[in-house]
């Protein structure tokens, strides 16, 4: 009885569109231009990162580029999160490489994670979410 309770409620909440969680507000720095977009993603998921596939409860944002380019992911539930960001010059919707490996646009992780011979680990990005909203600086790098 208990479960289908707790069904109902989430599914009212659902309809009359209230919503729960914190806000989690992201500035973007050195960027090297301001051509194309901006593509974050905010995931729980260890074994997708640092793509936000096969999480259904993942939020991204297409942002245009700024100088001082802020983004917000909002009603984010508590848990353990990471976030990726690309910066997509050309629009295409991925990252460009050259000779098969290295990016030729800019990339950054939550905690500004390393990039060594790779992405970062989710461990490595990740932290944790619990009432408060949060704030966080990401650095944009560029290999080329």
């Amino acid at each position: 009885m208990i479960p289908r309770a707790l069904l109902a409620m989430a599914a009212l909440g659902a309809l009359t569109g209230a919503t729960s969680g914190t806000s989690i507000t992201v500035t973007v720095t050195d960027l090297r231009n301001t051509k194309g977009v901006v593509r974050a993603c905010l995931t729980t998921l260890e074994k997708g990162f640092p793509k936000c596939h096969g999480d259904a409860s993942a939020q991204s944002i297409v942002a245009d580029t700024a100088q001082d380019l802020t983004l917000t992911f909002e009603n984010v539930a508590p848990g353990r999160y990471a976030i990726a960001l690309l910066h997509d010059e050309n629009n295409n919707g991925k990252l460009d490489r050259a000779l098969m490996m290295m990016p030729r646009e800019g990339y950054g992780f939550s905690r500004d994670a390393k990039v060594v011979m790779g992405p970062p680990k989710f461990k490595a990005a990740a932290f944790d979410v619990a009432g408060e909203p949060l704030k966080q600086a990401i650095k944009m790098r560029y290999m080329l």
